[in-house]
């Protein structure tokens, strides 16, 4: 999608039951986590509310044209950290919720953060729904390294935070979605499984294990499904809720962690 000669992402992933939309908050991204290809391109600015309504209604009107499943869900997971343009995201979701334009229920929409913690504290008293932290990391010390940004807003006071949106929430009575990338050699060992169940343990959540989705130029590798399949298990073993993502768009470079900006 053309924005001002720049290009944003919209991915829909259609499955058996949901239909997914895959919305962008900005062009590039100012955090700069390492394993992202978003974050390599660095930060050229923020989407506006009607750059980001546009993304649904644009991908409307090819669905109504193409005769394909219209849209259940919308994931504020594409390029950009959405709470770094917390006005324009929160309008933008008002105008996804209100009857008289999208009607998505609460429920139906997810945003993704690393973990803004005061634009996260200020999200609850405007919008409730669904909420997904990229944590990727089982200690301060890995998440420094792959996510800089943590050095501000580190892991322990990111999931107070997080506990503390759900808390009266209704879009989350199921938990917060914790999303981790599986790094080989990096965060994926079996030390890091019982790591991460130890500093969750106090938190409503389902863990979503990502299998890394390779880009040019990058020294980080996918851990092997062997050695996530086994990571999944030791966390359920705890007893917590884990789904492996299904890697998906990979051919055109459309996967998580794929997204790139080119002029146009």
């Amino acid at each position: 999608m053309g924005i001002n000669k720049k290009i944003i992402n919209t991915i829909y992933i259609p499955e058996k039951k949901r239909f997914t939309l895959c919305i962008s908050s900005q062009i590039g991204c100012f955090v700069g986590c390492n394993f992202c290809y978003t974050g390599k391109q660095g930060f050229n600015r923020n989407l506006n509310t009607s750059e980001i309504i546009s993304q649904i209604w644009n991908i409307a009107k090819f669905i109504k044209k193409k005769n394909l499943n219209f849209i259940t869900n919308i994931v504020i997971m594409g390029m950009g950290e959405p709470l770094l343009n917390l006005k324009n995201i929160i309008s933008s979701i008002l105008i996804m919720r209100d009857k008289y334009c999208f009607n998505f229920s609460k429920r139906r929409i997810t945003l993704s953060t690393v973990g803004i913690i005061p634009a996260l504290n200020k999200l609850k008293n405007f919008v409730d729904i669904r909420l997904a932290i990229s944590l990727h990391a089982s200690n301060d010390k890995i998440r420094n390294i792959i996510i800089p940004f943590n050095k501000k807003y580190n892991i322990k006071n990111i999931l107070k935070s997080a506990k503390n949106y759900i808390k009266n929430s209704k879009a989350n009575k199921n938990g917060v979605t914790i999303e981790y990338v599986m790094l080989n050699g990096i965060n994926d060992k079996y030390k890091h499984a019982h790591q991460l169940a130890f500093i969750l343990k106090n938190i409503l959540c389902k863990i979503n294990l990502i299998p890394w989705n390779k880009f040019n130029k990058s020294e980080y590798k996918c851990s092997s499904y062997k050695r996530i399949n086994i990571f999944s298990k030791i966390l359920i073993k705890y007893g917590f809720v884990v789904i492996i993502r299904k890697n998906r768009g990979i051919d055109i470079n459309a996967a998580c962690g794929q997204l790139f900006e080119k002029n146009i």
